[in-house]
């Protein structure tokens, strides 16, 4: 489900997030486990202690692209819609077309070396060991979910900086 959020709100963590993780991913194994190599949870919700956007970022890994057409075919089948990379390159984008008794959630698929996962893998385990990256990257979620609280583009835009700053870090 990667469409937009239209407010913005940021709540501390909630381990139910994690729980909530496991339960999709054990859904989506019966779609689609044997053509991927993995399902990761991502984004802020798999942090834990980080104030997040209650919507849950999962990335089904891949090994290639040859077994896209089969995934995109398989997930259609269970009401999801295909997306495309929304701008982002080495992630492809799913939507839930229906409701499916889950919390909100975001679905990426990925190839295992694709820049779109591995940046997901980098920023969040760097965060999840970094203490002092954490706090200050909530501290500016929070002050943008309050400045911006009707404006998700704002928000997004306003993390940039501290984004590319964590990637930099987790990259090297």
């Amino acid at each position: 489900m990667a469409e937009k959020t239209k407010g913005v709100e940021v709540l501390p963590y909630n381990p139910v997030w994690k729980t909530e993780f496991n339960r999709i991913k054990e859904q989506l194994l019966t779609y689609v486990g044997d053509l991927i190599i993995g399902i990761e949870h991502v984004g802020s919700t798999s942090i834990e202690g980080l104030s997040a956007k209650p919507i849950i970022d999962i990335d089904l890994v891949m090994e290639s692209y040859e077994v896209l057409p089969e995934i995109i075919e398989r997930l259609q089948q269970y009401g999801y819609e295909h997306q495309g990379n929304l701008g982002i390159e080495g992630r492809e984008a799913f939507r839930r077309s229906e409701n499916d008794r889950f919390m909100n959630y975001h679905l990426y698929v990925c190839p295992k070396n694709g820049k779109g996962y591995v940046e997901h893998i980098a920023f969040r385990d760097y965060l999840r060991s970094n203490t002092v990256a954490r706090l200050e990257y909530e501290a500016v979620k929070l002050q943008l979910a309050e400045q911006y609280r009707h404006d998700i583009d704002a928000y997004g835009e306003g993390k940039t900086a501290i984004v590319t700053s964590i990637l930099e870090k987790a990259m090297n």
